[in-house]
């Protein structure tokens, strides 16, 4: 049986109690495909059984939800089911599981992890904002990985005194902070007017790659390693 879930973490842990007594069973997004004679079901999220679920998971392992909620914004096709072996181990096991490497089940997950994490640190250093005429920000982003909010949380840090979106163009929502409030919005398209001085930004931008490039010693697939080519369609000093 595969059991289909809306993406929320309620939904996920629905699914759990119903998928973890049969270990054939699978939790899946519905973007997933059935092979032929798969039986299915769609769940809807039980926000009280939900809320049961996961105190039971705190009591075995205060950081697994953390963990999961980590699992849940990775771009994997089949992160729910990386999900569910994992926290089905540790229901199996009463105990924290994550130092069990030597588990498949936990080295994907930890796996999985540990790339939604790096490429949320990475796009902090890659992130480039246009200037609106208003004064606000706005950064285009297309992450392999649902890390918006995630880079929301930094740049409020980082830039308090200047209102910004970071929009997922690919997932079609954004990061929004105000000047007081930090919020996800669903955002389809923006048209963005930018100010005067904008162009002179990326030609500064373009004129620091051209200073620290040196074109007799290029090493493109180093640079690749450090800066994918998917990340640089934003980014001015590439344009």
């Amino acid at each position: 049986m595969i059991y289909f879930i809306d993406g929320t973490k309620e939904g996920f842990l629905t699914a759990f109690l119903l998928a973890f007594p049969d270990p054939d069973s699978a939790i899946a997004s519905s973007e997933h495909q059935l092979a032929l004679g798969q039986q299915c079901a769609f769940v809807t999220a039980d926000e009280e059984r939900a809320k049961r679920a996961e105190r039971r998971f705190l009591q075995l392992d205060g950081r697994c939800m953390r963990e999961l909620d980590t699992l849940l914004r990775s771009g994997e096709k089949n992160k729910e089911q990386i999900a569910f072996r994992y926290l089905r181990l540790i229901a199996q096991k009463q105990r924290p599981v994550r130092d069990m490497l030597a588990d498949a089940d936990v080295l994907a997950a930890s796996e999985c992890m540990a790339r939604v994490g790096h490429e949320a640190e990475r796009l902090k250093g890659f992130v480039r904002f246009l200037e609106s005429a208003s004064g606000a920000l706005y950064a285009p982003i297309s992450p392999d990985n649902d890390i918006c909010d995630l880079l929301g949380i930094h740049f409020r840090a980082r830039l308090p005194g200047y209102p910004f979106v970071i929009h997922d163009v690919s997932r079609k929502k954004a990061s929004v902070w105000d000047g007081e409030h930090l919020f996800l919005a669903p955002l389809e398209r923006a048209e963005v007017l930018l100010s005067a001085d904008e162009e002179a930004w990326q030609s500064l931008w373009r004129e620091y790659y051209r200073s620290v490039n040196i074109p007799s010693r290029l090493r493109l697939k180093q640079m690749r390693g450090y800066l994918p080519v998917r990340y640089r369609k934003f980014m001015p000093e590439f344009k």
